[in-house]
């Protein structure tokens, strides 16, 4: 598979460091679940795409803008498992497990002719201590954005740049964003890619169009983490396919 990289966005090497707890301070003598740890690691992602019962509006401000151009850093994730869903592939870092809920699963079917409900996740899988989640969601691209003519490429809804307004919240740190072309047998499939953070959460996606549905793959961590996994992190969210 063939990746040609642009940047659009002229994206920094880092984020200046920023000094970051991993994750909001715990009342004393509390105790924070593996459960609890994976909901708050993934809340920023979720918030995005609405999959939470109250989602808040994302572009309530533009992100900010990188200034310089940087390599794009990524591992060779071919020795992974690769995981097929619904239209997409992706693969999994290693000692990463499957934390899809029951719902997850049930989500999508309706009875007696009530209006099925959207599945919050198309996938989803967690490190052993659940603080670094890797998430895939798969939503109709009028959702995103309001078009008459239904979207067979993620550049129908615009720019990288005009793009980021839906895929990366408001008031975010804008770290890198690229276009990726993935060479087909028909062609090239192009992909954006956005590297942000949000409050305590570093997050990576990964986005593309196909058939009036947009499959975006998202990886987050606390700051903390992503200094050292980071790398992993986003050749995970990078191994997106769409099928």
């Amino acid at each position: 598979m063939a990746l040609l990289l642009s940047s659009s966005l002229h994206p920094p090497t880092s984020p200046l460091n920023p000094k970051l707890n991993s994750l909001s301070t715990p009342l004393p003598n509390a105790v924070v679940t593996k459960r609890q740890l994976i909901i708050n690691t993934t809340t920023s992602f979720s918030i995005i795409f609405g999959v939470q019962p109250n989602p808040v509006p994302q572009c309530l401000a533009q992100p900010s803008n990188p200034s310089k151009p940087s390599v794009l850093n990524i591992a060779n994730t071919k020795a992974w498992f690769q995981f097929y869903g619904d239209g997409f592939a992706i693969r999994v870092p290693p000692e990463f497990e499957d934390i899809m809920e029951p719902e997850d699963f049930n989500a999508g079917a309706s009875l007696y002719g009530d209006k099925a409900k959207p599945r919050p996740f198309a996938a989803r899988f967690a490190s052993t201590d659940g603080s670094e989640v890797l998430s895939v969601v798969i939503r109709p691209t009028n959702q995103l954005k309001i078009t008459f003519l239904e979207a067979q490429d993620i550049t129908d809804l615009g720019s990288i740049k005009d793009a980021a307004k839906i895929f990366v919240p408001g008031g975010a740190t804008l770290y890198n964003a690229r276009t990726i072309k993935i060479k087909e047998d028909e062609g090239f499939k192009t992909y954006y890619f956005y590297e942000f953070g949000r409050d305590e959460q570093h997050i990576a996606i990964m986005a593309a169009v196909n058939g009036g549905k947009a499959i975006i793959a998202g990886t987050t961590a606390p700051q903390s983490k992503w200094d050292d996994d980071g790398v992993k992190l986003r050749s995970a969210a990078i191994s997106l396919t769409v099928l």
